[in-house]
């Protein structure tokens, strides 16, 4: 097992990563100073998952970050430069150089920051150990506080102190569920570390809902973050971030989605639903909270979705109005719930997602007009979905008639 401030002998990333030309262009531009691989990428390419950006941190200052990067044809952004971060562009792609920096001062939502010559000053101010894994150009990990036993064990602990890392920024304590339902073992939740979440729960409401929204994204579009969001409940956290909402609904709706059909009548699993995939809003949907756009700042495209997936529509009227997608996740919500469903509910919603209303204003010309139009399609819709789509054009066209007559 590693200790802190130990490596196992051998362990390195794959070369996958230590081979990207860009990567080492960046790093040699950056000579001599020591500049390493950190972060998410480390942690990544040691458990086999995807790598998307990779990180770089070093005992550069970001003016000579700048200038060497420069000097090398590269392009330097100085996107973050007050805090020490500079986007070296190579190859077309952004590499974000971060100058090894100590925390002087905290107040829970953002740090005041001074830089360091010092590795181990950077490694104690990240969050967890599994994000504060280090390695070079040639792929040689380094581990100063103990973040590789954590990760072969899938534990998620935070660096030194829990109740300080919670303290410098309170939305620590959502990335970490977060982070428990990307890389946590199930049941090896930290108890230290969930102690800690829950004195400092409160200190959420010090974070703006934009940001807390962003990690309920991500930590509800994990493969499976039901045992995340239990802890969350049962650490008060849940309950702070989004009133009304019970994880049970959402342990239901996975249940629902890995059993699929149990009994007559139940609803299968999304995976075995031409394409349909248990997103975070169908997540969030199930978790039942009083007002969770407002809660998590949800954009009014994303607020949309969410109406959706509380209407109380019957489900093919769902399907017609609102498509085959939204109404096939209607039907794994109520089948959460309890709700029974026909047994050959995926064909009615198919059905009706396809159908179209046969007459228009055209075939009301001349005999209906203004708010008599109106009124006469609105109730030619109503009908036509009330006999299941099986009224004809004329007698539609008669019922359109007679409630723009008002008769």
């Amino acid at each position: 097992m590693t200790t802190a401030g130990a490596t196992p002998a051998g362990t390195r990333l794959p070369e996958a990563i230590t081979g990207d030309a860009a990567l080492r262009r960046v790093l040699a531009a950056l000579a001599p100073a020591r500049a390493l691989i950190v972060g998410g990428a480390v942690r990544n390419a040691l458990l086999g998952e995807p790598v998307s950006d990779i990180d770089i941190a070093t005992d550069a200052r970001p003016e000579q970050v700048m200038e060497r990067a420069a000097a090398a044809g590269l392009k330097p952004v100085p996107t973050g430069i007050d805090h020490g971060t500079v986007t070296v562009v190579a190859d077309g792609r952004g590499f974000e150089v971060t100058s090894f920096r100590r925390d002087v001062a905290t107040d829970g939502r953002r740090a005041e920051v001074a830089f360091s010559d010092r590795l181990e000053d950077d490694a104690s101010r990240r969050d967890f150990t599994i994000n504060a894994l280090y390695a070079d150009a040639e792929g040689e990990v380094i581990d100063p506080v103990g973040g590789l036993a954590d990760l072969a064990a899938r534990r998620l602990r935070f660096v030194g102190d829990p109740d300080q890392r919670i303290a410098e920024d309170y939305l620590r304590i959502l990335r970490f569920f977060r982070f428990h339902a990307w890389y946590g073992r199930k049941g090896g939740a930290d108890p230290a570390a969930l102690a800690a979440c829950a004195r400092h729960a409160a200190g959420l409401a010090r974070i703006s809902r934009e940001r807390i929204g962003a990690e309920m994204r991500k930590l509800l579009s994990a493969p499976d973050p039901v045992e995340a969001v239990a802890l969350m409940q049962a650490a008060g956290v849940l309950a702070q971030l989004l009133p009304g909402a019970d994880a049970a609904g959402l342990s239901a709706l996975e249940a629902v989605a890995l059993d699929g059909a149990a009994g007559p009548g139940r609803c299968p699993g999304p995976r075995d639903i031409s394409g349909q995939k248990m997103d975070w809003q169908l997540r969030l949907a199930a978790l039942g909270a009083e007002d969770a756009a407002g809660a998590l700042r949800l954009s009014r495209a994303e607020a949309r979705v969410q109406e959706e997936l509380h209407s109380t529509l019957p489900l093919d009227e769902a399907a017609y109005r609102l498509g085959e997608a939204r109404a096939v996740q209607l039907a794994l919500l109520r089948a959460a719930r309890g709700e029974g469903l026909p047994v050959d509910w995926r064909e009615h919603i198919g059905f009706a997602a396809a159908q179209k209303l046969p007459i228009s204003a055209a075939d009301l010309a001349g005999r209906l007009s203004g708010p008599a139009l109106g009124r006469g399609l609105k109730a030619a819709e109503a009908a036509w979905i009330g006999s299941g789509f099986r009224l004809p054009a004329a007698a539609l066209v008669d019922v359109a008639l007679q409630a723009g007559d008002g008769t």
